[in-house]
């Protein structure tokens, strides 16, 4: 159907297109694509099997749907993928402030239109990704934004009373009739404004100053709510909860392989950037690993939850880290370090809620602690496990090495070493080389200096060694020692 030769109601009238509503329009396509076996939404990893289900059960039962989850889980755009199970083009009465179906007109001034031109009355076409409307649920929101209100100007001008219809100003739900509409932070929706959407979706009627209107809206809706809303900020009152079809719960992503392909698909990553800069996948596990220990950390509130978006923007300090050390050495490629990991603390400060305790130690040190965790929890999958008892004549697979710092050797690594002498400095500790080629025969080349270091955080994070951070970088002593010199 060529939609640019459709410009009247009468052209309309003369093709296959039929009324319907947007939860039926949703259904319909939703069982085409699953009867097709295409996917109904892309790029949302790790819901295929729990939340996507649940969507698409609600979907197929005409539900308005309240999803419920942390921040950071995708609430939003699970949302905003329900456009793509619209129409690519639906019909509107040219003009119609509220999307009016020609066939089905609800609105007083289309339905005069319709009597007064006939099939001569002009339609206009929208598009799918013109149907959706958003608005975040704060505590200034009013019954006029959401519903609308009287205009006394609009009445003036008509000479008409405030009863008749006409002089209404709609709000976003009534304008985003035949469209999806999506109610963020549901929980911060003052109670009485909750209160006024009871008959919208239950009677399809709205009720601006005592008048009560029976317009039969057919909106998609969607809500969205945070748990930790409903003790810290507000609730879902019981009827508005009652009235929404299905509450379907989000999660975070259950292993680190979804963490990473999720950072994979949503960092923002400039491609000259990446050709300079070597990510060994150790490093995009640890850096997937730190989310995991922060949900877990007694420091972090857990009510609050740790956002996806950290490990994102984690991610790209991560890679600025290491191409500001390229720019300032004048060299023209790198790898990424242990000690570039520095650069992501500001992107874990901003993104964890720290518990009463976790305040009292600091933002920063539970950052580093966050990022020691990650390797401690990661080390004995790539070496030997550090036991925290060893018998006294049994040689360990780390006594050389650690036998070098115990003979008053130290190692500092500064955060802009050119990479030759960076490579220079960990070639010269004995044995830990070797410890790497004998555990990791398939270690690629440009992955070797990395898990080098990577093998000495490990023995810090087990207290084989003391770490220390300096204003230029880090530096690595013996435990003993360290201990002596705090006494």
């Amino acid at each position: 159907m060529d939609i640019k030769k459709i410009n009247t109601l009468g052209d309309l009238k003369k093709t296959s297109y039929k009324s319907r509503s947007i939860q039926t329009e949703l259904a319909d396509n939703l069982r085409a694509r699953l009867a097709e076996g295409k996917p109904s939404f892309d790029g949302l990893i790790g819901y295929e099997n729990t939340v996507i289900p649940d969507v698409e059960r609600a979907i197929l039962s005409g539900h308005n749907i309240n999803l419920l989850g942390l921040r950071g889980q995708a609430k939003t755009r699970l949302a905003r993928q329900m456009t793509q199970l619209l129409d690519e083009w639906i019909p509107i009465v040219m003009g119609s402030e509220i999307n009016d179906d020609p066939l089905a007109p609800i609105s007083t001034e289309a339905k005069e239109l319709i009597d007064d031109k006939g099939d001569d009355t002009l339609i206009s076409w929208l598009h799918r990704n013109n149907r959706f409307f958003e608005k975040l649920a704060t505590p200034d929101v009013t019954v006029a934004d959401l519903i609308g209100d009287v205009d006394p100007i609009k009445a003036a001008n008509l000479k008409l009373s405030y009863a008749d219809e006409r002089v209404i100003h709609f709000g976003m739900i009534p304008r985003a009739h035949r469209c999806i509409f999506v109610l963020n932070e549901l929980p911060d929706l003052q109670a009485r404004i909750q209160v006024a959407l009871f008959s919208i979706l239950q009677e399809k009627e709205i009720q601006i100053r005592g008048f009560k209107l029976r317009l039969p809206i057919e909106t998609q809706i969607v809500f969205t709510a945070n748990p930790e809303d409903y003790t810290n900020r507000g609730s879902i009152v019981t009827p508005l909860k009652d009235r929404i079809g299905s509450q379907i719960l989000t999660h975070y992503p259950h292993s680190r392989d979804i963490a990473k392909a999720i950072t994979s698909q949503e960092v923002v990553l400039d491609q000259s950037k990446a050709e300079k800069i070597h990510i060994p996948e150790l490093a995009r596990d640890i850096l997937e690993q730190i989310g995991f220990e922060a949900r877990k950390s007694e420091f972090v509130d857990a009510k609050s939850g740790v956002s996806a978006r950290m490990s994102i923007t984690a991610f790209e300090n991560l890679l600025s880290t290491a191409e500001r050390r390229i720019l300032m050495s004048g060299e023209k490629s790198t790898t990424i370090r242990m000690s570039d990991f520095l650069g992501i603390i500001p992107a874990i400060n901003g993104k964890i809620e720290l518990v009463y305790e976790g305040e009292q130690e600091g933002a920063e040190q539970i950052s580093y602690h966050l990022i020691s965790q990650s390797v401690k929890t990661l080390f004995p999958d790539y070496f030997p496990e550090i036991k925290k008892l060893e018998k006294e004549d049994e040689e360990g697979p780390y006594d050389k090495v650690l036998g070098w710092f115990f003979s008053d050797n130290e190692l500092f690594l500064e955060d802009n070493l050119s990479d030759d002498y960076y490579h220079d400095l960990l070639d010269n500790i004995p044995d830990l080389a070797r410890i790497v080629e004998e555990h990791l025969p398939e270690c690629k080349k440009e992955d070797r200096y990395f898990i080098m270091e990577f093998l000495l955080w490990g023995l810090e994070a087990h207290k084989k060694l003391n770490k220390y951070r300096t204003l230029e970088g880090f530096q690595f002593k013996d435990s003993l020692g360290g201990f002596f010199n705090a006494l």
